[in-house]
């Protein structure tokens, strides 16, 4: 990490020390989910904005379920969680009334963020989509990306 996020070299170091000192947790949760009506575009099928909500659902579902930090947690600590970058590789289309997962897990954590990747799969176990999410900590009261704290990285691990 280079010294524009870190000023101070004996910061930058006591951070990564304590992240290396942890194993992240990469296993891969599940979030199943079923599509509604007002998720459909007009060729009938789900629109490509709608699987950011449910990967960002499943997240909330998963956080809070497997992590132990509900969102509600980060907002009394005055965190939030915002997209930084999204890549998604559509395979095949979702339809109404569809059941289908969502599975998502940790690719790495940097200073300010979390990378995970995801898929979303049909009953069928087939692809719908692929890719993967930065998501970037801030200060709500700031709106400036924050450091992620101790206790978070601590949860994130295994």
């Amino acid at each position: 990490l280079s010294n524009l996020f870190f000023p101070n070299h004996l910061m930058r170091k006591k951070w990564l020390i304590s992240l290396m000192m942890r194993e992240l947790n990469r296993n891969v949760f599940e979030t199943e989910m079923q599509v509604r009506p007002d998720d459909l575009d007009m060729f009938r099928h789900v629109h490509s904005s709608k699987y950011i909500d449910y990967v960002l659902a499943a997240r909330y579902h998963q956080m809070e379920h497997f992590y132990k930090m509900p969102m509600q947690e980060f907002l009394t600590n005055n965190y939030g969680w915002v997209i930084k970058n999204a890549l998604i590789n559509y395979k095949r289309a979702l339809t109404l009334g569809d059941v289908f997962v969502v599975k998502t897990h940790i690719i790495e954590m940097e200073k300010t963020d979390v990378k995970v990747g995801f898929e979303i799969v049909n009953t069928k176990q087939k692809p719908c989509c692929e890719g993967e999410f930065t998501y970037t900590l801030i200060n709500i009261s700031t709106g400036r990306s924050e450091t992620i704290p101790q206790w978070v990285i601590e949860r994130f691990s295994a």
